[in-house]
């Protein structure tokens, strides 16, 4: 069993979810979004900090996972969304969380099946998964995506290491 906190950030808006893993079975602990006022940067910067390190206090988490930054037309949006990442990121490290990351297509692959998935069908996807009465907000979808597909790639990892023969060396052992 494993609490997964999952972020999705944002400059403007950083998105989170939290969910249970038990098994193959998800339990859906809760979803927000951390919104951020029009301040300097370095303001809504310590902010997600601030937002991301009482999340952990609140949910006391396992595990912690983050979308990657994409480089997207415009360098100066993706520098910023780097810079929140890291202050997530701190964030985490400083309760001594391990820190997993995961690409957009990662993400969408894992929750809907193809890589390109719309973010209504990873609302969509994610409502169905965790048995929501209703589609979470966007970013806070993503921020429950990004959770389910860190305990999917955990339960691979384990699924692999766990397998009876192992070929090492061109043997199975």
């Amino acid at each position: 069993m494993s609490i997964i906190l999952g972020i999705d950030p944002g400059s403007r808006l950083t998105g989170y979810g939290v969910v249970r893993f038990r098994g193959r079975h998800f339990d859906y602990l809760g979803s927000g979004c951390i919104r951020l006022p029009e301040q300097d940067l370095p303001e809504r910067l310590k902010i997600i900090y601030d937002g991301v390190s009482e999340l952990v206090r609140q949910f006391q988490p396992d595990e912690f996972a983050i979308e990657r930054v994409f480089m997207g037309r415009n360098a100066d949006s993706a520098l910023k969304l780097g810079q929140a990442r890291g202050a997530a990121i701190v964030a985490a490290m400083n309760a001594a969380l391990p820190v997993s990351e995961y690409s957009p297509t990662q993400i969408k692959n894992a929750v809907v099946g193809t890589g390109g998935a719309s973010k209504p069908q990873i609302q969509h996807m994610v409502t169905q998964l965790l048995k929501l009465p209703a589609a979470p907000q966007a970013d806070a979808a993503d921020a429950l995506a990004i959770a389910i597909t860190h305990a999917h790639m955990q339960r691979g990892l384990v699924a692999l290491a766990g397998r009876a023969s192992v070929r090492i060396g061109g043997r199975y052992r």
